[in-house]
């Protein structure tokens, strides 16, 4: 196995499990509650790992790359998603899930109103609940994402 190959595996395991803590840990230190769209950013990281970690122990080579490719595009997914959350956050474009819809409560009886505000999200998707200079979570997970993806992709094709 080349160099290269030896780090895009690395950065293959280790950029979804630092993001995935970072993810954690700001849930669970920071009371930083993920949304809906959060989550599905979730979904490809923990799909990636799997995949990473067996590339560490397959013996054939030819699949050990694919398992590092495959964790690649899982990533990509993820940033791919975290673009389109960043997208909602900044208002550039309509949310699609229940998360960025507001509740109206106009000509609805009381038990209807109630109803409707019982089904509202909570943590809304449209709403970011940290930035820093501006990027929120889900922008810092697009660019992360697709450019550790991007950079896994490199090696793999500079290692031929």
């Amino acid at each position: 196995m080349t160099r290269n190959e030896r780090l895009a595996r690395w950065i293959a395991l280790l950029l979804p499990a630092a993001l995935l803590a970072g993810a954690w840990g700001s849930q669970l230190v920071g009371h930083l509650y993920p949304c809906e769209m959060c989550h599905w950013q979730r979904w490809p990281h923990y799909a990636a790992l799997p995949f990473a970690l067996l590339a560490f122990v397959v013996p054939q080579r030819s699949i050990a790359k694919a398992f590092v490719i495959v964790a690649a595009l899982l990533i990509a997914v993820s940033g791919a998603i975290g673009v389109a959350h960043a997208g909602v956050e900044y208002h550039w474009w309509n949310g699609f899930t229940a998360c960025t819809q507001t509740v109206d409560l106009r000509g609805l009886g009381p038990d209807a109103r109630l109803a409707a505000l019982m089904k509202a999200p909570v943590i809304r998707c449209d709403v970011a609940q940290w930035s820093l200079g501006g990027i929120s979570l889900a922008g810092f997970n697009a660019i992360l994402s697709l450019g550790g993806a991007g950079l896994i992709l490199w090696l793999m094709r500079k290692a031929r």
